[in-house]
């Protein structure tokens, strides 16, 4: 605080991403709530559990404040399985993941050449169906490479083969597209703002695309890798090459390709689209200090993760910020350089990763006690 005649009482503004593995974003703040007030009683605490687009993403949406809303859908190997979306006065926020995410494979089992996101269009059709207006539509966490094909069938595209059937699901079938007629698309989003939300900005195909950079992910053999990326290559010869290569296109698998080239979708980094979701703004200009983090805070923190837009928003407003996390492997100038002036890590307190992960709740109380200490005392 800088000296002067009125001293502006502190409070402390907590948003922070899941510790993945152990804590999920809501437990993060729960803790560091506790550790802080166990310091500073009475301390003034303002939670909101933040996410980048990936998964955990509409559990930030409902700790906000947004209506759990829950639709059964067809999961990546063609399932039944349920996913739940958060709907808030005409916005939705839809995880691709909840319908076609890993988390829906079992142990060990990868489809890499039929995984199919056709749950996704059909969580996305609920949401329409909801009365959605705007859609945020995060994507990360996918089993699939599908270039969102599955996604666009659900929702009325035909992928046609040769013969005039449609090519079997996932993205091992696309080899064998002859014809993609997108005349039954939903008509729907012609009046619906859908934001591709992801902290992924690779193309669609080539050596930065979705089946080289995530297709081993998710169980993709080399062979895999190569089938996928030729049958990617002749989806987009057909639907539309010229935004294989945009931005976002190779999110999940190629979904983003799908929303771009077939819904109108606008790409924008994950975490700043859910901060203006997740009224990120109002919040920020009734703290004093800030407490951002994620379960590692590493090199790929800087490239879009929840921690550094928190921080980047909130140096922006020459507001203080410290981060939490479970493992730290960046030094204090890249800290410096992203806007955060410390980094406490649990790995500090218990140095075991596997105890660490298991007590991280109790360990992240002992954190929130001592950055208490070094800046609210």
């Amino acid at each position: 605080m800088t000296d002067g005649a009125v001293h502006q009482p502190a409070r402390v503004l907590v948003a922070a991403d899941k510790f993945k593995g152990s804590l999920t974003a809501v437990q993060v703040a729960e803790r560091v709530t506790a550790g802080l007030q166990r310091v500073v009683p009475g301390l003034e605490v303002e939670t909101l559990p933040v996410a980048d687009g990936g998964d955990g993403t509409v559990a930030a949406a409902v700790a906000a404040g947004f209506e759990r809303r829950e639709a059964q859908v067809t999961g990546p190997l063609g399932q039944a399985v349920t996913a739940t979306y958060a709907l808030r006065d005409g916005t939705a926020v839809v995880e691709m993941a909840e319908a076609s995410g890993l988390q829906h494979l079992p142990e060990g089992v990868f489809a890499p050449l039929t995984a199919t996101t056709y749950g996704s269009g059909e969580l996305l059709r609920a949401a329409l169906d909801a009365g959605a207006r705007t859609i945020v539509f995060g994507v990360g966490g996918s089993a699939t490479t599908d270039g969102g094909a599955g996604m666009l069938a659900a929702l009325g595209a035909r992928f046609l083969d040769e013969g005039g059937a449609p090519v079997t699901p996932g993205g091992g079938g696309l080899r064998e597209l002859a014809t993609a007629d997108l005349s039954g698309l939903d008509p729907r989003f012609e009046d619906v703002e859908l934001v591709l939300a992801s902290d992924v900005d690779n193309p669609l195909t080539g050596p930065k695309g979705a089946p080289a950079v995530y297709g081993p992910q998710k169980g993709a053999t080399p062979q895999d890798v190569a089938t996928l990326d030729e049958a990617l290559t002749h989806y987009a010869s057909i639907l539309g090459p010229d935004q294989a290569g945009l931005p976002g296109a190779g999110a999940a698998g190629g979904i983003g390709y799908g929303a771009l080239v077939a819904l109108g979708a606008s790409f924008r980094p994950g975490i700043e689209v859910m901060l203006d979701v997740l009224g990120f703004a109002p919040a920020l200009a009734r703290a004093t200090l800030v407490i951002t983090g994620e379960g590692s805070l590493d090199e790929q923190t800087l490239h879009g993760k929840a921690p550094a837009g928190v921080a980047a928003a909130a140096r922006a407003q020459d507001i203080e910020v410290v981060a939490v996390c479970g493992r730290l492997t960046l030094p204090p100038e890249a800290l410096g350089r992203a806007g955060i002036r410390r980094a406490y890590a649990l790995l500090e307190l218990q140095p075991d990763p596997a105890r660490c992960m298991a007590e991280a709740g109790p360990l992240l109380e002992k954190v929130a006690e001592n950055i208490a200490r070094d800046f609210l005392t």
